[in-house]
């Protein structure tokens, strides 16, 4: 006797199961995200199997895999060097922030040096991505367009035709499969139709780009697993009321996860950015006070960022406000508490504003020194020298720490014309000096009360 499908509720936002409807994930915290899917049977009698796994050795010889170079710079960096075949990429990021331009424009590369590239649109009529492609100026006659959400038809064309070296899909929420009995977009709609792409990407050997929505919290939305199932996640950032888009590796079976590629949006579509460092600093006026320029480090690339600080009187009986862009409003809290506990700076009565110009997010500890100098020059009056970058990182007890790569960010200084730097004191008598380029003066300190003597008035 056949067995009747089974119901379950799955939450849309997490993909927890539940045996019945409630309003609210106890998993993720959501509201009305729980929706009911129908789930066929299947046989749990298990058969006795007499396969054996093949298993070779660990020291045994390899290839770097080989690479699809998209001709883009910046999207190749981020990649490892290309794309991998057989490999899947999913590329995240907020509505209109430029994920389809940025992949139009890599497919068009690709079909112009020979390669047999396949684009298809979940969202976009055919005609519609030839109008952007118009727009945009792009010219690729050889690129094969297709409008469609239904997998069984996608798959049935690419198991005919397995010509194509990249397959471009947009996006992966809105595919359907026909045996799965919910909305394109749910949790078992989008697991199951990713299955199905990658299943035939390794079997055929081509290489797959799914594009992602994202949440409002700004993590890809659908099931989690859909992250573990690929072999890279790039997130495409950026604030649309600025020009510059960042392309951030969280994820990459073939490459690092520190690096990114920075483009600026412009009339004619996403524009490479070589040299960051400078864009950054092109609007940056010197002699103000609350204005420090910081020299990080994202990957392998140094870059070289303005910190903003302001600081203005508390509003109101309430708590002072701390309003960050760009940076960890719990690291600057502790900053805060570090200058007044350790330097005597009385910031806690204070509304703080703390701004990363150029809209670019800064992870690593090392900006704590050059965002402790912008909070010191706010709070003095004193303007930091516009030829000096600052990087290190803060501990608690005020010690200036060191941090990586410290060769990499002054040269990038020097390159730019900086005439000085500040960094941490080396303390370990077997590490190895930072030498700083001709014509950079280096100035080592070790605590930051260091810092903040370099903002008192001298004594004649």
């Amino acid at each position: 006797m056949a067995k009747r499908p089974v119901a379950r509720f799955v939450c849309q936002s997490c993909g927890a199961v539940y045996g019945k409807w409630t309003g609210r994930c106890d998993a993720c915290g959501e509201w009305n995200t729980i929706v009911e899917e129908t789930v066929e049977p299947t046989n749990r009698a298990t058969k006795a199997r007499s396969g054996r796994l093949a298993t070779v050795h660990l020291d045994g010889k390899m290839t770097p895999p080989p690479r699809v170079e998209t001709t883009i710079a910046e999207f190749d960096r981020v990649l490892g060097g290309g794309l991998v075949p057989a490999s899947v990429v999913l590329v995240g990021g907020d509505p209109g922030i430029g994920k389809s331009t940025l992949l139009l424009q890599a497919t068009c590369a690709l079909a112009q040096a020979g390669k047999r590239v396949l684009y298809v649109s979940g969202e976009e009529a055919v005609d519609q991505i030839r109008l952007r492609a118009r727009r945009l100026q792009l010219h690729a006659p050889t690129l094969d367009l297709a409008a469609s959400i239904n997998v069984s038809d996608i798959a049935g064309s690419l198991e005919q035709d397995r010509e194509h070296t990249v397959v471009v899909i947009d996006s992966i929420q809105t595919m359907w499969l026909e045996n799965i009995e919910s909305a394109p977009g749910s949790v078992a709609q989008v697991r199951a139709c990713a299955f199905e792409l990658i299943r035939l990407a390794k079997n055929i050997g081509f290489s797959l780009v799914l594009v992602g929505h994202v949440t409002k919290e700004g993590a890809l939305a659908g099931p989690r697993v859909l992250e573990h199932m690929v072999d890279a996640v790039l997130y495409f950032e950026g604030d649309r009321g600025h020009q510059f888009r960042i392309l951030r590796a969280a994820k990459n079976r073939f490459g690092a996860t520190d690096e990114i590629g920075v483009f600026a949006m412009t009339d004619s579509g996403l524009t490479e950015v070589p040299n960051p460092s400078a864009l950054f600093l092109a609007e940056r006026r010197g002699n103000i006070a609350g204005s420090a320029v910081f020299a990080g480090l994202e990957g392998t690339r140094p870059v070289l960022l303005e910190i903003q600080a302001l600081l203005s009187p508390k509003a109101g009986d309430g708590a002072p406000r701390r309003a960050v862009l760009g940076w960890e409003t719990a690291r600057l809290n502790m900053l805060l508490a570090v200058l007044e506990a350790r330097c005597g700076l009385k910031l806690g009565g204070m509304d703080v504003h703390l701004n990363i110009a150029g809209g670019l997010r800064v992870n690593e500890p090392a900006a704590d020194m050059a965002v402790a100098a912008a909070l010191i020059s706010a709070a003095t009056g004193a303007p930091t020298s516009s030829g000096t970058a600052y990087f290190g990182e803060v501990g608690l007890s005020g010690e200036i720490r060191q941090v990586a790569q410290a060769d990499l960010r002054l040269k990038e200084a020097q390159k730019l014309g900086f005439e000085a730097a500040v960094s941490p004191r080396r303390v370990a008598s077997g590490s190895t000096r930072a030498k700083p380029p001709e014509g950079l003066i280096l100035r080592e300190i070790g605590h930051l009360n260091d810092l903040v003597e370099m903002f008192q008035p001298v004594e004649e």
